[in-house]
């Protein structure tokens, strides 16, 4: 492996998972609750009932709260990558800034133009206007999202670019592959399928907190029963999208689903794990730092028919990742490296004739990166290139198996729970369950931490790479002092630390007075 700044890069990378934690607890509640301020207000546009505009008003408030900070945490996470991965900026800077541009000038805008006639508007605009924009805010909210995940999805699954090597920079061919990018499109539907059922269950929370008060009996019920619909509905959506989710990235990144999994021999008849605790495997050195499952609760041969819908199809295992396959074609980590190495070598050497005025030579070996069959065999692995241990290809195990069976455990949960809330308020039966009103304001946090959850597999299970394959997140960082970096960690830790204890204290405030106090 190449000498690297481990502590810079550490630094760096804590710096942006801070950052992004952080922003991911205000970005799903945002992209949820305008619809649902949005059917609300439907609702009162259609019958004139005002008990459906405070409801409105009500929840509009708590999201204009959470929206503010939200927006402030994420101005900062886009400038890092300018900040602390500049390298990184400058190798992919012409395909990652292209989303994020239009993101900006399209979605927004878009939000931020409609927001002020949501809030303000209305005794000044009429009630179909103030609804359309209403609507509008929440369209613009979630494109935002999609230009976002558009970007983070190139960065998992690289399509539609070529390697330019006289800038030594990739630049977008086919901006259609990097928008329809099938890991980009998965990853959008299910972020915000599983968003909208974290706004569902912090609604239908806020609302069980007032029937246990014994306040607002009207309005919690009427939230319930509108957040409950809302919420079975993308619930299932989330877990069906969930599993494409994860076919997919059994294809285009076998080591992180094989992480998810805790499986590190592969095979055709492999077993859905269902839970299980990991431990060390002190009895193999077949993998650097192996793990082993204990009362782990299986479905025999059930994931060659979740990935492939059909049986016998081989699954790859950390192993095999690893050391190869050969009998099913999987290419040894080893092999990979020095194919890696093969194409660095060549820019290497490119560069090295355009000082020295070879022409001849340096136009020979430019078209190399033009000739899809070595971009196929060789540069498709560059990034390999900056490793030597094999073994350092595997990510945190332990951390994406958790993450990723307790995300799935909790969404389950979250079905049940709206079936019954559902169930309940129609039935107008909801506030004698005190035990379920009190579960459905435990299923608050849990639905962040489900949502955080699905984000550490998305991000740890890529490791160690920032753009899979091509480049290794340690060649990404900035030059820059780790001194420096540390001292703004801390910076930002603590103001983003303020910010939520003033979220969470704003709001709490909001909510104890309730959908009766105050007006616009």
């Amino acid at each position: 492996m190449e000498a690297f700044d481990l502590s810079l890069i550490n630094w760096s990378r804590a710096q942006f998972a801070l950052t992004a934690i952080y922003h991911w607890l205000f970005v799903p509640l945002t992209l949820g609750i305008t619809f649902l301020i949005a059917i609300m207000e439907t609702i009162y546009y259609k019958t004139g009932k005002e008990e459906w505009k405070k409801m409105t008003q009500f929840w509009m408030t708590v999201f204009g709260i959470n929206f503010a900070i939200g927006v402030a945490t994420g101005i900062i996470l886009e400038f890092e990558f300018g900040t602390n991965w500049s390298y990184y900026s400058w190798f992919v800077g012409d395909i990652f800034g292209a989303p994020l541009a239009i993101e900006g000038i399209m979605a927004f805008f878009m939000e931020s133009t409609f927001i002020a006639i949501m809030f303000f508007g209305w005794s000044k605009v009429s009630k179909g206007f103030h609804l359309t924009a209403t609507w509008l805010t929440a369209v613009g909210s979630n494109l935002s999202a999609l230009w976002i995940l558009v970007a983070n999805g190139w960065m998992q699954n690289p399509v539609g670019m070529q390697f330019n090597p006289e800038t030594v920079r990739n630049e977008m061919v086919n901006f259609w592959d990097v928008l329809f990018n099938p890991n980009a499109i998965n990853k959008f539907v299910h972020t915000l399928y599983s968003s909208y059922t974290l706004a569902a269950l912090f609604v239908i929370g806020i609302s069980a907190w007032y029937l246990l008060k014994n306040r607002e009996h009207i309005f919690a019920r009427k939230s319930i029963i509108v957040a409950s619909i809302f919420g079975l509905i993308f619930s299932l959506a989330t877990v069906y999208t969930g599993d494409e989710s994860a076919r997919e990235v059994a294809k285009s990144q076998p080591m992180k689903f094989a992480a998810m999994e805790g499986l590190y021999q592969g095979g055709t008849n492999a077993p859905l794990v269902a839970a299980g605790i990991m431990v060390n495997d002190n009895e193999s050195d077949a993998i650097h730092n192996k793990k082993k499952l204990i009362a782990s609760v299986e479905i025999p041969n059930m994931l060659s028919y979740m990935i492939y819908l059909k049986g016998g199809e081989f699954i790859p295992g950390i192993h095999d990742l690893v050391h190869g396959n050969e009998a099913f074609g999987i290419m040894s980590a080893s092999e990979k490296i020095e194919r890696g190495t093969v194409a660095k070598n060549t820019l290497n050497n490119y560069k090295l004739a355009v000082k020295e005025g070879n022409t001849a030579k340096a136009d020979s070996l430019k078209a190399q990166f033009y000739d899809p069959a070595f971009t196929k065999d060789y540069f498709k692995y560059f990034g390999y290139s900056y490793f030597t241990n094999p073994h350092d290809l595997v990510p945190n195990v332990p951390l994406n198996f958790y993450s990723f069976h307790i995300m799935v455990a909790l969404g389950f949960w979250f079905i049940l729970l709206f079936t019954l809330t559902l169930w309940l308020s129609l039935k107008n039966r909801i506030a004698d369950w005190r035990w379920l009103l009190r579960a459905a304001i435990i299923s608050m946090p849990l639905a962040y931490v489900a949502s955080e959850a699905g984000w550490l597999v998305a991000e740890f299970g890529r490791q160690p790479w920032i753009i899979q394959d091509l480049m290794p997140t340690m060649a990404a960082a900035s030059n820059l002092n780790s001194n420096m970096v540390q001292a703004t960690f801390w910076i930002f830790f603590l103001t983003f630390t303020v910010l939520l204890i003033a979220e969470i204290k704003i709001m709490t405030k909001q909510i104890k007075q309730g959908p009766n106090h105050g007006g616009h």
